[in-house]
C-alpha cells in the first residue's frame, strides 16, 4: 500500500511554512498503533516520532530483500547463459 502524502499549512503557523503528513486514516489501515486517537477513540493524528524511528529498520528490511532478489536474479542470469552457451556449442558441433 502507498500511502498519499498531504501538503498543508498550519493556521497557528504565522510564516505560512508548508508542511507535509500522511492521511491518518491510510496510517490506521496499515497499523493502528501508529495512530494517537481523540478522547472519543477516533484517529487524530499519525504518530510521527513512531513512525520516524521505524524507518530505518523498515529500510534494513527492504534493501535485504533487494538484495535477495539481485541474487536470486543473477542466478538465474548465469544458468540462461550457461544453457545457451552449451546450446551454442551443441549445434556449432553439429555443422
Amino acid at each position: 500500500m502507498a500511502f498519499l502524502l498531504i501538503r498543508y499549512k498550519k493556521d497557528l503557523d504565522p510564516e505560512g511554512i508548508p508542511e507535509f503528513g500522511l492521511v491518518t486514516e491510510d496510517v490506521e489501515k496499515v497499523n493502528p498503533g501508529l495512530v494517537a486517537r481523540d478522547a472519543d477513540g477516533k484517529p487524530y493524528t499519525v504518530r510521527y516520532n513512531t513512525v520516524n524511528a521505524m524507518l530505518p529498520n523498515e529500510f534494513l528490511k527492504e534493501h535485504a530483500k533487494v538484495e535477495q532478489l539481485e541474487e536470486a536474479l543473477s542466478r538465474r542470469l548465469r544458468s540462461s547463459k550457461s544453457k545457451l552457451s552449451a546450446e551454442c556449442r551443441a549445434a556449432e558441433s553439429e555443422r
